[in-house]
C-alpha cells in the first residue's frame, strides 16, 4: 500500500452505519417508557465524537446521567476539564474508571438522579424499584460498566463493536435495575474528523475500516501528541517520517517483518492500533473541550 492509494481511501467519508442500528434504534425507544434514568456513556478520550447526537431528542424529559467511560485510559486534567465543561452547560456527569471503577459510586449517582421520583412514591406508600437504561455507542463499555456494577459477569463483553444485539435487564439491588442495551450509532457524521477518532478506539468495526490506513493516522496524530510515548513503544530511530514509511518503521523496530526482511504492514496495523486501545501507550486523550468563553 502507497500513500497514494490512503489518500483515495481516504476521500470516501467512512461508511459506518450497519443495518441493525435501525433496530437498536426502535427497541431502544420502545423501553424508554418503562425507565425512570437514562445513563449516557461516552469515552472519556473522546467525549464530543463518542456521544450520539439523537440521544438528546430519544431521551427528552428523561433523568440523564452522563458518564465518562474508561477515564483510565485518558489523560486526568483533560478528564477533570471535559467534567468542568459539562457540569457548565447543567449535565449531571461523572468518570469512571473501567476496571477499578467502584460500583457504590454509580449506585449512588443513579439514586440522586432518581431521588425525587422515588420520593413522590413513597409519599404513596410504594417502594419505588428504579430501572435505569445503559446507552451510548458501541464498543464504549456498556456491558462492562453494567458486569462491574452489577459485580458479576452477567451481560455479555467484548473487545469489539456490536457484541450487544439485545436489551439485557440485570438486578443490581432489589430496588434498582439495570437495561444493558446495543450501542448506537447515527444514520450520518459530518464531521470526519470525529469519525477517524471513534475508529481509533473501536466504535467502528474494524472490518468496514481500512486497518492500515487508520494505524497510519493514528500514528501520525500520537506523534504530534505524544511523540516519546509513541516513539519509544514502537522503537522508532527517525521521528519525522510520515504515511506508509512511519508504519513500516514502527514494523522494523518491533520485529514484525516476512521472509526477506519485508515489513509486516498487516500485523504491524492490527498491533498498533490494539495497544493503543488498550492503554499500552499511556493515557491519552485525543480530544480537548472547547474553550470557555
Amino acid at each position: 500500500m502507497n500513500d497514494d492509494m490512503i489518500l483515495r481511501a481516504e476521500e470516501k467519508a467512512i461508511n459506518w452505519y450497519p443495518g441493525h442500528m435501525a433496530r437498536a434504534r426502535r427497541r431502544l425507544a420502545e423501553q424508554l417508557g418503562r425507565v425512570d434514568v437514562v445513563v449516557e456513556l461516552c469515552d472519556a478520550r473522546i467525549p464530543r465524537a463518542s456521544r450520539n447526537p439523537d440521544l438528546d431528542e430519544l431521551t427528552r424529559g428523561k433523568r440523564r446521567l452522563l458518564v465518562l467511560n474508561k477515564a483510565d485510559l485518558a489523560e486526568e486534567s483533560v478528564t477533570r476539564a471535559w467534567l468542568a465543561h459539562y457540569r457548565a452547560q447543567g449535565l449531571d456527569v461523572m468518570s469512571f474508571d473501567s476496571t477499578k471503577g467502584r460500583a457504590k459510586d454509580v449506585i449512588a449517582r443513579i439514586e440522586r438522579s432518581a431521588a425525587e421520583l422515588v420520593a413522590r412514591m413513597a409519599e404513596r406508600g410504594v417502594k419505588k424499584t428504579v430501572r435505569a437504561m445503559i446507552v451510548g455507542v458501541p464498543n464504549v463499555g456498556k456491558s462492562t460498566f453494567t458486569n462491574k456494577v452489577n459485580g458479576a459477569s452477567i451481560a455479555k463483553t467484548g473487545d469489539r463493536p456490536g457484541v450487544t444485539r439485545s436489551n439485557q435487564w440485570v438486578r443490581i439491588t432489589p430496588y434498582l435495575e439495570l437495561l444493558d442495551t446495543p450501542g448506537l450509532l447515527w444514520p450520518k457524521l459530518s464531521d470526519q474528523r470525529d469519525a477517524q477518532c471513534l475508529a481509533f478506539v473501536g466504535t467502528i468495526n474494524d472490518q468496514v475500516m481500512d486497518q492500515q490506513m487508520l494505524a497510519i493516522r493514528l500514528l501520525e496524530r500520537l506523534m504530534q501528541d505524544k511523540p516519546d510515548a509513541v516513539a519509544a513503544r514502537f522503537k522508532l530511530k527517525d521521528a519525522s517520517l510520515t504515511g506508509v514509511p512511519l508504519l513500516e518503521e514502527a514494523c522494523r523496530g518491533r520485529g514484525w517483518l516476512l521472509p526477506g526482511a519485508v515489513c509486516d504492514t498487516d500485523r504491524g496495523a492490527a498491533v498498533v492500533l490494539d495497544e493503543f486501545r488498550a492503554g499500552k501507550l499511556g493515557r491519552i486523550s485525543l480530544q480537548q473541550p472547547p474553550r470557555e468563553g
